[in-house]
């Protein structure tokens, strides 16, 4: 018999499940009952108002003069002209309530999955006892000068951490420095600051078998918000000298290169070379991208992932773990960092139809994994951005990735740790909505509990 927790969980499993479906039928229905064909007209001119909005974008951004100018007033015409024709035809009202039947029907599908195995599994973490020896290099200038502003030497300090200070005065070799901590009989190395400086000690620590400690002092620190460190307040990190725990993440190179986050080669690469991209990132991109897009700059590319072929893409971003890019909740997000595959995106477009079917349907775009990818281009060398830092790679590129060769320190609790919610599986949702007196939560097993009566392994 089943529990009457359990049992108590599947109703409510069961209830969320037809509400998800119920509230998407009626988000679906609403403007067909409520205009009639009027409103079925609507529809399709705000699905063309979208469809010449993203068009416009891509001449925006691959066109210059009065071509540029008349493109961006396009992008801006035509929502509003489609928002102007729903508020006339007086069923605007019916698009909001949509939006937001449609919000209830994903987040009612969701709590129904939840419990049903098909969340992802957390890193596992590791309780070690805390380093004896750490060392932390900490660069006064990232982030504005968040070092100073948060105090992180201080602190670093009173918890028994040796801090080298970066001279912001002249460019220092990180990994000769973290070579020199090692020898000198260091247990940890830390970091305090941008994401490319992580990754260059990240690859000094896992060489020779200590522990990495992410200290969230750069601009972005993406790699931080994945591991679920406190960005706004980087001193918070600082705690794992004491009270951490350690998990093991995977480590990517572009040739000899270590990366944390990405390697980007094409239209993102070229654009982080320009000497005036620092000061002025929306500027220099309009300046650059037209002949990027249109390929009248930079080398060809091709892109081998497994057996597949990728030729003349725009942009290639090959990270470290796949982003979610089909999840507005955690777009740009990683679920994970120790799966031990590359996630790959491709970008290919050559005219403004197909940048709105990309903008319009993002798995336009080729989006995979692999264990291992290579960048060619028809020039000895090619332009990359790792970690947001501009380099310059000899052809081909090999990027691959190293499963759990990286032990970080973290702190035990840690605000951020991101909880992927179940991606939406509406043939699921139906059998845990028409399920009566059955469950379809997994047990440890993995098999499917059914209820008293119901024969093992149905839902």
């Amino acid at each position: 018999m089943i529990p009457v927790v359990r049992q108590r969980a599947h109703r409510r499993q069961s209830w969320a499940a037809r509400a998800s479906l119920l509230a998407a039928a009626a988000a679906l229905l609403l403007p067909l009952v409520e205009g009639g064909v009027r409103g079925l007209l609507l529809l399709v001119a705000g699905f063309a108002g979208l469809v010449v909005t993203f068009a416009a974008l891509w001449w925006t951004l691959s066109r210059r003069g009065l071509a540029r100018v008349a493109a961006a007033t396009l992008a801006l015409l035509a929502p509003v002209t489609v928002v102007t024709l729903f508020a006339r035809a007086n069923l605007l009202w019916v698009v909001v309530v949509s939006v937001l039947l449609w919000s209830a029907a994903v987040g009612s599908g969701r709590y129904a999955l939840r419990t049903t195995g098909l969340r992802a599994s957390r890193s596992k973490e590791y309780r070690t006892p805390p380093p004896r020896r750490p060392v932390l290099l900490l660069n006064p200038l990232s982030g504005g000068g968040k070092v100073e502003r948060f105090a992180l030497r201080e602190k670093a300090e009173r918890l028994g951490a040796r801090v080298v200070l970066l001279d912001p005065e002249r460019r220092q070799d990180v990994v000769a420095l973290a070579r020199a901590a090692v020898a000198d009989g260091a247990d940890l190395l830390g970091v305090g600051g941008g994401d490319g400086t992580q990754a260059l000690v990240a690859a000094v620590a896992a060489e020779h078998g200590l522990p990495f400690m992410v200290i969230s002092a750069g601009t972005r620190n993406h790699f931080a918000m994945d591991l679920g460190l406190d960005r706004d307040d980087p001193a918070a990190g600082l705690d794992a000298l004491t009270d951490g725990v350690e998990v093991r993440v995977d480590l990517c190179f572009a040739g000899d290169r270590p990366f944390v986050n990405n390697a980007s080669f094409g239209v993102y690469g070229a654009v982080v070379q320009s000497p005036g991209y620092r000061d002025d990132k929306v500027g220099t991109a309009l300046q650059l991208l037209p002949e990027l897009l249109t390929r009248q700059r930079g080398p060809r590319l091709t892109a081998t992932v497994g057996r597949r072929t990728i030729t003349d893409p725009q942009a290639v971003l090959v990270s470290n773990n796949p982003y979610r890019l089909d999840d507005p909740f955690g777009f740009g997000r990683r679920s994970r960092l120790d799966s031990g595959r590359l996630g790959v995106v491709a970008v290919k477009v050559d005219n403004a139809i197909e940048a709105a079917e990309l903008f319009l349907a993002p798995r336009g775009g080729v989006m995979t994994t692999s264990h291992d990818v290579v960048v060619d281009a028809d020039a000895p060398e090619v332009e990359a951005g790792l970690d947001g830092e501009a380099v310059v790679l000899p052809t081909p590129v090999r990027c691959r990735i190293e499963r759990r060769a990286l032990r970080v320190r973290v702190p035990r609790e840690r605000p951020g740790v991101f909880e992927p919610p179940p991606r939406l599986d509406w043939r699921r949702l139906r059998k845990l909505a028409a399920a009566v007196g059955r469950t379809a939560v997994r047990s440890r097993t993995g098999q499917r509990r059914g209820g008293a009566g119901s024969p093992p392994g149905r839902t």
